[in-house]
């Protein structure tokens, strides 16, 4: 939700600055055009990065249970390609997350790089 005030008033000050610019310096109509349309593209760049940001910030603080995430909730963690969560997916039921390197679906040294992001709910 705060991401949708966010582009709009980005929007809005974007319509501010451009109208503030062209009282001084007369522009086409087609190069404003352009030039809004690349602003709005940034700030919806800008935007998905900050959702990005917070869900990761989201899936640290709630850990995955291994036993019932989707492929792409475990793609979502660092460095968990499409294959590793097909193995971990294929692996289930878990009783511990660290069954993840005793039973060799990952090495240890990118599991330690997940771990406390991850739970097993019995």
């Amino acid at each position: 939700m705060r991401f949708r005030y966010l582009f709009i008033f980005g929007i809005g000050l974007l319509a501010a600055l451009a109208g503030c610019y062209t009282e001084q310096h007369p522009q086409n109509p087609d190069d404003l055009k352009e030039k809004t349309a690349q602003a709005t593209a940034a700030l919806k760049s800008d935007a998905k990065a900050v959702a990005s940001g917070i869900r990761e910030g989201w899936s640290r603080s709630n850990p995955l249970d291994l036993n019932t995430a989707t492929k792409e909730q475990l793609m979502s963690l660092p460095g968990v390609t499409a294959a590793e969560a097909d193995r971990v997916i294929a692996g289930r039921p878990y009783g511990d997350p660290g069954e993840l390197v005793t039973r060799h679906i990952m090495a240890k040294s990118q599991y330690d790089k997940i771990a406390d992001r991850l739970t097993v709910k019995k």
